[in-house]
This record gives C-alpha cells, sequence and structure tokens, in this order.
C-alpha cells in the first residue's frame, strides 16, 4: 500500500470532496467532535477542520496515515490520527458525529465485520450523536464493476484499472497498475489489488437497528435524492437514540 499512497491524492483530484463535506455540514454544525473512519491520506478530514469540525482520523494502513500526518504539519492541523481496525474501534467515545466516506465501508469483507463496525461507532457516539457513510449500490456493483477495464495518462503518472467480479455476491477485485515517473524520466511500476463488496441497502438499515440506532435514512446524488434506487452511491444518516 505504500506506493499506492504517495499517489491516492494525484490519483483522487475530482473526487467530489466538496460534496461529502456539504453532507456532513448539513448534520454537524462547527464545534461538532467528529472521528473520520478509513480517511485514508486525511484530505476530506482536514477539510472538515477547515469547515469548523473538530476532526480526528483513523486508517488501518500505517502509510496512508503518514501521508495523512505529514499534510497535517503541512498546514498546521490539530487533527490527530490513529492506525486503528473499524471493526475493533476503542478509545472514543461521546462523539458528535462518526463519518465514513468515499466508500470505505465496503471494504471489509464480510456482513459480520460490518455489523462489527456499527455497534463501535454506535458505542463511540454521544447520545443523539450522528453516523454518516455511503457505500457503492448493488446496482453499481452488478453493471458498472463487472469485467471492465479503465485507464488514464496524465503525462507524469498513468494508470490501469481492471474491475472483475469476486467470488461473493456484490463484490469486486480492483486490479490497479500505475506507471509512475521517476526524477530521471524513467516510470516506476506498481501493481495493487483491492476487494470490495456492498450489500442491499436493506441490509445496512437492519444491521444499523440492530447495533442500537434509532433513525436510519437513505438517500442518493450526497442526500438530494430521496429515491436511491437507481443511484451508483448510496448516502446513509443514522442517529443514536437520546
Amino acid at each position: 500500500m505504500k506506493h499506492f499512497a504517495s499517489i491516492y491524492d494525484e490519483l483522487m483530484q475530482d473526487a467530489p470532496y466538496d460534496l461529502w463535506q456539504a453532507y456532513a455540514l448539513r448534520y454537524l454544525p462547527p464545534g461538532s467532535r467528529v472521528l473520520d473512519l478509513a480517511c485514508g491520506t486525511g484530505e476530506l478530514t482536514l477539510q472538515l477542520e477547515e469547515a469548523g469540525l473538530r476532526m480526528d482520523g483513523v486508517d488501518l494502513s500505517f502509510d496512508m496515515l503518514s501521508e495523512a500526518e505529514q499534510k497535517a504539519r503541512a498546514r498546521n492541523s490539530r487533527v490527530s490520527f490513529y492506525r486503528q481496525d473499524m471493526t475493533e474501534l476503542e478509545g472514543f467515545q461521546d462523539l458528535d458525529g462518526v463519518t465514513l466516506f468515499c466508500d470505505g465501508l465496503n471494504y471489509l469483507p464480510d456482513g459480520e465485520a460490518v455489523r462489527k463496525a456499527f455497534s463501535r461507532v454506535f458505542d463511540a457516539l454521544r447520545p443523539g450523536g450522528v453516523f454518516l457513510f455511503d457505500v457503492h449500490s448493488t446496482k453499481k456493483m452488478e453493471e458498472l464493476f463487472q469485467d471492465e477495464l479503465y485507464g488514464e495518462d496524465r503525462g507524469d503518472l498513468a494508470y490501469l484499472w481492471f474491475a472483475e467480479a469476486g467470488e461473493v455476491p456484490y463484490s469486486v477485485h480492483h486490479q490497479l497498475t500505475f506507471f509512475v515517473e521517476e526524477a530521471d524520466g524513467r516510470f516506476r511500476r506498481e501493481e495493487e489489488t483491492l476487494m470490495q463488496r456492498t450489500f442491499p441497502q436493506e441490509k445496512y438499515i437492519s444491521w444499523l437497528k440492530d447495533a442500537g440506532f434509532q433513525h436510519a435514512e437513505v438517500t442518493a446524488d450526497f442526500g438530494l435524492v430521496q429515491h436511491a434506487e437507481e443511484a451508483d452511491r448510496l448516502l446513509f444518516y443514522a442517529r443514536k437514540p437520546n
């Protein structure tokens, strides 16, 4: 993951950070204590801090967190980053909110792992706290990630991305090959394989309720569309009872 982490921000230049931020701020007023799970290189975490939230970040990848720490220092940020597995989250309590965007939840391998993560998030929130996350829809897994090849040449960075259906329902293997230009003009080849899995939205709602969440709402287009059946990305808002 080291080489992938070093080029992650360049690959994510067109990511809709402004839309994730707007969605989060719809439910979290300035000053809210918020934990950003699967924070990666911390870009959204830091942007949410700049928008007025009191942020911390958690990720499983040491290399991603190293990139996040460097950016935080460069921006004189107060964000702290922690290396933890979201299914074993500990040390956080009375949070106003937990965010988990950019399909970070889809990297968990099965429903039991998702249930564990939901339970840990519930325990970390204060009464009335909110949990905001997004996932790939089953439609996206079945239609956009079925033996598809994507690629782009940015001059100093080129990549090929092959999405192949996984062995279990609504899963995908991402096989990525990167060509990164070195200082001497030659290109270095790196490869990364990632697995993602999603579930029908009814499953997520059921698991949220099992974890103790009182209210769960599913939308699309970053909360702007109520009927999410045809969406590629689903956004979830869940609240812990007061």
